[in-house]
């Protein structure tokens, strides 16, 4: 596997902080919802694949959500979509978590649906401005806004994530997003509507007007 694989990952993931009581790190921790005890090598090993392409676009979202990339390991990325095969590059997972129902993120159905239809699945990387959990004290199937502080974690990961593929195009999904990357990148970039509480029409308006798509 390539820079972009098993050893972008280990980079990204050496830039940020364990888990401490109200921000979780998927790929160093494990949740006691899962299932399996090696659960953070196979996060692991998840990003690394999902990592090694050659991105022609990467969508960066505020911060990993407990509905996806806590127990998925990729930005909008859900364990029913992993069991389902959707995800490039990676082989149809088993249950992730002791959970009756497999999680579903919403807005991570939405994203690879339009990434789907731009024909775009393939070539495309997704991260988070704060690749890490934030929740609520002991409820770890909770989610809440980012401060300033936990935002300020993912700087050296997105910088190095952007050197990586110097050719993609970056585009941030939702103004928290938006605002960090356009400080560590030290210049504009594109944004597009989270695709949550109704906004998956204008999510694929906005990429489709980036990307220059009619």
């Amino acid at each position: 596997m390539s820079l972009r694989g098993a050893a972008l990952a280990d980079r990204l993931i050496r830039t940020l902080p364990a888990s401490s009581p109200t921000l979780f790190n998927p790929w160093t921790s494990r949740c006691l919802h899962d299932l399996e005890t090696q659960a953070p090598a196979y996060r692991r090993a998840r990003l690394a694949a999902h990592l090694d392409c050659d991105a022609r676009l990467i969508l960066v979202g505020e911060a990993v959500g407990y509905q996806g990339g806590r127990y998925s390991g990729i930005a909008f990325t859900s364990e029913r979509l992993l069991g389902e095969g959707r995800i490039p590059r990676i082989e149809p997972t088993a249950r992730l978590t002791r959970r009756a129902l497999p999680f579903s993120e919403p807005s991570a159905t939405i994203v690879w649906r339009e990434l789907e239809q731009l024909g775009l699945h393939a070539h495309t990387v997704l991260w988070n401005a704060l690749p890490l959990h934030p929740y609520r004290g002991d409820r770890p199937w909770s989610n809440r806004t980012p401060t300033k502080a936990e935002l300020a974690l993912g700087r050296v990961a997105m910088r190095i994530l952007g050197e990586a593929y110097p050719g993609a195009v970056i585009v941030a999904v939702g103004r928290h997003s938006q605002t960090l990357l356009g400080d560590v990148l030290e210049r504009g970039v594109p944004g597009v509507r989270h695709p949550a509480y109704g906004g998956a029409s204008e999510f694929a308006r906005g990429l489709r007007a980036v990307l220059g798509v009619t």
